[in-house]
């Protein structure tokens, strides 16, 4: 058993980028199956909701680290700014490519809704995967 005091950034970004595999796995998988039972258009809002939801946690992963090298004041922390901008940048991106999808493709909304909550998916699965490795 680990103690939680020796969680450290790495572990952090290791969860998150096995969260980000997993994500990409599942959407491999779950794409054809809609292609093939929903059609194309639907297999493609899993894609964009999955692409969004993967991005959310990459920009996540990106902002927390900006933090935490702040928090640490070891070595030379990124300006936050830039950080910002990109997060704020990915928010807009994500509402013009939600809007044009649900416009362009007249998929299953519920695909959509899929593809985005893999994201928190991946990251529980994950999550309970670290924390069981911890108390055990």
């Amino acid at each position: 058993m680990r103690a939680l005091e020796s969680f450290s950034d790495e572990d952090f970004r290791q969860t998150v980028m096995r969260a980000l595999r997993l994500l990409a796995v599942v959407t491999v998988v779950a794409a054809p199956l809609l292609w093939w039972k929903l059609g194309w258009q639907s297999a493609v809002l899993l894609v964009v909701g999955a692409a969004i939801s993967g991005s959310g946690l990459f920009e996540w992963l990106r902002l927390m680290t900006a933090v935490m090298e702040r928090m640490d004041g070891g070595g030379k922390a990124r300006p936050m700014g830039m950080v910002l901008v990109g997060f704020f940048l990915r928010l807009g991106l994500t509402v013009v490519l939600l809007y044009v999808s649900l416009k362009a493709l007249n998929g299953s909304v519920y695909a959509l809704a899929g593809g985005l909550a893999l994201g928190v998916f991946a990251l529980t699965v994950e999550g309970l995967k670290l924390l069981k490795a911890w108390t055990v």
